[in-house]
This record gives C-alpha cells, sequence and structure tokens, in this order.
C-alpha cells in the first residue's frame, strides 16, 4: 500500500475523511485567488512608509499560465481601490500588494498611498477582473490576529 493509501486509510479508521478529502475552494486548480490579507502592520500606526508597507494583500496564481492582471481591482469595504496598471502575474507564483510607496517588481506592487487601508479589526478585501466581475473576497472581523489566511 503507497503512502497516499496508507494516511488516507488512517484518517478513514480515525473519522476524519471529510476533512481530509474534502477541496480547499481558494486553493482549487485553475484559479487566481487572495491568500492573505496583513491588516495591522507591526508596530505604531504612525503613517510611515515602512508601517504603510507591512500591510499588504497576497494574491496566488494557481493556473499553469500567466494571468493578465491589467484593469484588475483590490478594494477594501470602503472602496479605496488599487487598480493594476500592466502586469502578468506568472504561472504558480503569488504578487504582494502593498499600501505604500515603492518600486515595482514582478513579484511586489505598491499602491503608492499616505496612509493605511486595511482596517485592523474587520474588513472586506475584494479583487475583481475589469468588467467589475468578482473573482474572490476575504473578510476578517478580529483584532486578536495581524493577519487573515484566505
Amino acid at each position: 500500500m503507497n503512502r497516499t493509501r496508507t494516511c488516507a486509510a488512517a484518517a478513514i479508521a480515525a473519522g476524519c475523511a471529510a476533512v481530509l478529502l474534502l477541496p480547499v475552494q481558494a486553493q482549487a486548480a485553475g484559479s487566481v485567488y487572495l491568500s492573505k490579507v496583513y491588516y495591522d502592520s507591526p508596530g505604531s500606526d504612525t503613517g510611515g512608509n515602512a508601517s504603510l508597507n507591512g500591510e499588504y494583500v497576497q494574491i496566488k496564481n494557481s493556473t499553469s499560465r500567466g494571468v493578465n492582471l491589467k484593469g484588475w481591482t483590490l478594494t477594501d469595504a470602503q472602496k479605496h481601490k488599487y487598480t493594476f496598471g500592466t502586469y502578468t502575474l506568472g504561472a504558480g507564483k503569488t504578487v504582494t500588494v502593498k499600501t505604500g510607496k515603492g518600486t515595482n517588481t514582478s513579484s511586489t506592487r505598491y499602491q503608492g498611498r499616505t496612509w493605511y487601508v486595511w482596517n485592523n479589526t474587520s474588513d472586506k478585501a475584494t479583487l475583481r477582473k475589469p468588467a467589475g466581475t468578482t473573482v474572490d473576497t476575504c473578510s476578517y472581523n478580529s483584532s486578536r490576529y495581524d493577519y487573515k489566511t484566505c
């Protein structure tokens, strides 16, 4: 019996089959999705650029091809909007969208803001295509943690 079958058999014997076999929606093959929102940057919220860049959203491409994100938007519940310019998220890659200023790279984009976007207690990140179609959302409602894995 190979290792996968052994693990599955052990999980079934332990009554955990449903947990083991259920797919994780956000990580479904062939999708672009919000993977993490780091909404409470370390330290005091003083508005310095390093602090602003301490809050960010990560977007993952789990497809086997690059996805053109030009015109896609990332918004919060208060409708602060970041719009991707010319940018392709590579196959299997993650891009981090930081709140403050910086130089864009293939793995990090900057909103160029001078104040925070993501509330420290509750908010909702929404990723949309250029036509307005919602691709994914990620909500959080806790000041106990600094981030939410979506």
